[in-house]
């Protein structure tokens, strides 16, 4: 493997020309696989598109990794992909447009696939489900983060839950983990949901790391459609919570410099570092692109914002 700090930082340029949303990054065997929002499973193609990379700075596409679930067009969002005792589990979620989704899970016995749906839907009683997160506690239990709609907070929208993975494939209990605590958090006002009209917040794409024992929660907040949106984080001592954040705010990662409307953030690791990949806006809002940056422990707290000076 290509050790970057002898080739040089991560560029601050676009790792991969196209479009490539809500990037997951998972480490095999010394290469890194990039899955993302992307290819829908039209026109006989896979969803979504897989990058391989020995470095994170040069990729190489592979086309789309997914069997599409439905014979007429939908649209595939947000993959990630877990690895257990052999089998490769990619989570996702399908819909048209952004209703109807719930999350489904596909296997496959290598991380460029073609992954198969088996034919569960994971969240039949959500009205709306996004961004799955499958992840390993330290005692070897698998959990499943993600996003839904909850009506019922102050600040109404999109909220985070949590349940348990039993055999990879069937969730338990679900429970609200976080919900949305601030302006910043705003995608919407005055939008026409479930038959009433709400100031919608937007709490999604959750990951969790496991440090110094405690369990690290970054999520996207804001409207993806825009530079409001960026990650923040949330800290807890059991997957179930209570879920805290010690500093309220897009904290992590926001939108800077060159960075528009960065967000959808996942965690890897390059010789011990953690680095954070995530998508932003290209300069003509065409298209979400991948991007990857060092994520720092400032006192206790990760951050991919640049230091201060």
């Amino acid at each position: 493997m290509t050790d970057l700090r002898h080739s040089g930082p991560l560029p601050q340029a676009p790792l991969s020309p196209g479009n490539f949303a809500d990037p997951f990054v998972l480490l095999v065997d010394g290469s890194y696989y990039a899955y993302g929002t992307g290819l829908n499973g039209q026109a006989g193609q896979r969803a979504f598109e897989v990058l391989s990379s020995p470095d994170l700075v040069h990729w190489t596409s592979h086309g789309g990794v997914l069997e599409p679930v439905h014979p007429e067009p939908r649209d595939y969002w947000a993959p990630e992909v877990a690895q257990t005792n052999g089998t490769f589990y990619l989570y996702y979620s399908v819909g048209q447009a952004d209703k109807h989704h719930h999350l489904r899970v596909a296997t496959a016995e290598q991380p460029l696939g073609p992954f198969r749906d088996l034919g569960r839907n994971l969240t039949p009683d959500e009205p709306f489900a996004i961004d799955p997160h499958p992840f390993q506690a330290p005692d070897g239990s698998w959990w499943l983060f993600y996003a839904r709609d909850d009506l019922t907070s102050e600040r109404p929208g999109t909220v985070l839950a949590v349940a348990e993975l039993h055999d990879m494939t069937q969730l338990g209990e679900t429970r609200t983990i976080l919900r949305a605590s601030g302006d910043w958090q705003m995608y919407q006002r005055g939008r026409p949901m479930y038959g009433g009209v709400y100031d919608w917040h937007t709490l999604e794409g959750p990951f969790v790391l496991h440090r110094d024992g405690r369990f690290h929660l970054l999520y996207s907040g804001g409207a993806w459609t825009n530079e409001t949106y960026g990650v923040g984080y949330a800290v807890a001592d059991h997957p179930l919570g209570p879920w805290t954040e010690p500093v309220p705010g897009a904290n992590v990662l926001r939108s800077t410099g060159h960075l528009r409307g960065p967000g959808h953030a996942s965690v890897t690791t390059l010789d011990g570092e953690d680095i954070l990949v995530f998508h932003a806006w290209n300069e003509e809002h065409t298209k979400r692109q991948l991007h990857a940056a060092p994520l720092r422990w400032v006192n206790g707290l990760p951050t991919a914002l640049p230091a201060p000076v």
